[in-house]
């Protein structure tokens, strides 16, 4: 078994590696949804609603929140933080959870007025997603309030695999486009792959976490 002071370490340069290899996806992420206010011709832009001021507002603050999430979120993990930075942990933490849940939210208005380019299946797995997101922020607020650190920290993991879930769907196509050359995934998204990807950068991650916790349960 580790040492304290050795687990701090992995957590620590877990959390560095996550934030670097992330941190392109974030900024192309930032740029996209910035140009949805300040570009003048949006006929390059599939994310863009023509005379939909609102949607696309929305789509804006899901595409540049969710940007600045994969950043802060991992930090409210670094090892000490809470220990150390108390109060910072608590403001932050609110702060994040709230822009979780306005990412969830923002996304799953512009499925419902815009629809996915993928079509229902793609609709259904990324409005589980954005359900998910809403429900883990909203829990780990609700049990910090309660003092239920314990169940605040589950949610709060929980929220940390989901912030990624944008980069880690990209990150599977890269990886099946370089060994397959895109076998089963076609423009529209209606491919197996792509079916399968509807699901696939969230729920497998999220079992994951569930055995772990289940694991770190029964050997505390």
């Amino acid at each position: 078994m580790p040492t304290s002071r050795a687990r701090q370490i992995y957590v620590g340069a877990g959390l560095v590696f996550l934030i670097l290899h992330s941190l392109p996806f974030a900024i192309w992420a930032m740029h996209s949804g910035a140009l949805l206010l300040i570009s003048p011709d949006m006929s390059e832009n599939r994310f863009y609603t023509p005379g939909g001021t609102v949607i696309n507002l929305a789509i804006f603050a899901h595409m540049s929140l969710g940007a600045l999430l994969m950043v802060f979120v991992p930090l409210q993990f670094w090892p000490g933080l809470r220990a150390r930075f108390g109060a910072y942990h608590r403001w932050s933490g609110r702060m994040l959870c709230l822009g979780s849940a306005l990412v969830g939210l923002a996304g799953l208005a512009y499925i419902f007025v815009r629809g996915t380019i993928g079509g229902f299946w793609m609709d259904i797995g990324f409005g589980i997603y954005g359900v998910l997101v809403c429900l883990s922020a909203g829990q780990a607020i609700r049990y910090a309030r309660k003092r239920d650190f314990a169940v605040h920290r589950r949610w709060a993991l929980r929220v940390l695999v989901l912030t990624f879930g944008s980069w880690l769907y990209r990150l599977h196509y890269g990886v099946w486009y370089f060994f397959t050359e895109g076998l089963a995934s076609t423009p529209e998204f209606d491919g197996t792959f792509d079916l399968v990807q509807n699901f696939a950068f969230y729920l497998p991650y999220l079992l994951v976490l569930e055995l772990w916790l289940r694991r770190e349960a029964r050997t505390a």
